[in-house]
């Protein structure tokens, strides 16, 4: 094997690691935690986490008052790009969220 095809194997071999980090990245499970704020009613927030997270009203209820008496709670779990989109739709009407691993 001569210099070019062990350099080309090498560069391969990093684009492989590169890719398998990109799909790792996008699969591992990350959370959505949404915090407490003063401006919207308990039935805004309950309806965009419904909205958001296609869970059912009561557990949307019961996410909410977490969020009003703790501050904070975690509303969803799950991929990096399903987060984005909880974490989008819940920002629609300006509530505050954070993505964490």
């Amino acid at each position: 094997m001569n210099m070019f095809e062990l350099q080309n194997l090498e560069n391969t071999a990093e684009l492989h690691e590169l890719e398998s980090e990109v799909v790792l990245e996008t699969t591992l499970a990350a959370r959505v935690i949404l915090f407490n704020d003063e401006d919207h009613t308990f039935d805004e927030v309950i309806r965009q986490i419904v909205k958001a997270t296609r869970c059912s009203a009561p557990q949307a209820e019961s996410l909410t008052l977490e969020v009003h008496f703790c501050g904070k709670a975690r509303v969803y779990e799950g991929s990096m790009n399903d987060c984005l989109r909880v974490s989008a739709v819940l920002e629609e009407i300006a509530l505050h969220t954070q993505i964490e691993f």
